[in-house]
C-alpha cells in the first residue's frame, strides 16, 4: 500500500488531524502542532505502526523490560554527549532532550513497578544492564573524536519505546492494534 516512508508519514499526519509542513529540502511532511490534540484513532495508528516495526537486535519484546532498555540506551547517549568538550548547540539540545526522555521512561517504570512480576523486573534489570554495557567502552574511551563520532551516529530509539512507556504507565494490558486493524496494509515481503 505504501511505496515510501514519506507516503506512510503523510498518511499518519493526515489521520492525526495535524497540518503537515513540508520544508523545501524535505522528502516528506514534518508534523507540527500539539501532540495533546492527537485523536485516539491517530494514536492507535502510530502505536500499530510502532509495534509492527522490528526491534533492534537485543531489544526486549515485552513492554516493561523494553522501557528499561530504552531508558538505559538514551541515558547512555546523553552521558556520552556530556563527555564531549566541544559540543555544538545541537549536541547540548540532544543531551537535554535525552535526559527528558529518560526521565519519562523512569517515571513509567516507577508507576508500573508494583504491577510487575519478579521475572519482568529481572528481565528489565538485565535489559538495562545490556544497554549500559554497550555504552561503557565508549564512555571509558580517551579518544574524544571516537566518542563524538559515536554520539553523532546514534539514530535514536525505536518508536515502540514511547508507546511501551505509555502502556505500562497506564496499565494497558490489551495487545496493541495491528496495522491491518487500523486500516493499513502491511508491506509485501521482499523477494
Amino acid at each position: 500500500m505504501f511505496k515510501t516512508a514519506a507516503a506512510l508519514a503523510a498518511t499518519v499526519t493526515l489521520m492525526s488531524g495535524m497540518a503537515p509542513v513540508v520544508a523545501q529540502d524535505q522528502d516528506g511532511p514534518i508534523v507540527t502542532g500539539n501532540r495533546g490534540a492527537e485523536t485516539a484513532d491517530a494514536l492507535k495508528v502510530r502505536e500499530a505502526i510502532a509495534y509492527a516495526n522490528p526491534l533492534p537486535r537485543g531489544a526486549p519484546t515485552q513492554d516493561y523490560p523494553l522501557v528499561a532498555w530504552c531508558d538505559a540506551l538514551v541515558t547512555g547517549h546523553a552521558d556520552l554527549g556530556e563527555t564531549l568538550t566541544d559540543r555544538a548547540p545541537e549536541d547540548v539540545e540532544l543531551v537535554r532532550l535525552g535526559r527528558l526522555e529518560a526521565q519519562d521512561f523512569r517515571s513509567a517504570l516507577a508507576a508500573a513497578e508494583p504491577r510487575q512480576t519478579a521475572a519482568a523486573k529481572a528481565a528489565a534489570q538485565q535489559a538495562a544492564a545490556a544497554a549500559k554495557a554497550q555504552w561503557a567502552p565508549l564512555l571509558a574511551s580517551e579518544d574524544e573524536a571516537a566518542r563524538s563520532q559515536s554520539f553523532g551516529l546514534f539514530y535514536g530509539l525505536p518508536g515502540r519505546c514511547e508507546h511501551a512507556a505509555r502502556r505500562i504507565r497506564n496499565n494497558i494490558t490489551t495487545p496493541p492494534a495491528t496495522p491491518a486493524e487500523v486500516g493499513l496494509e502491511a508491506p509485501a515481503p521482499a523477494n
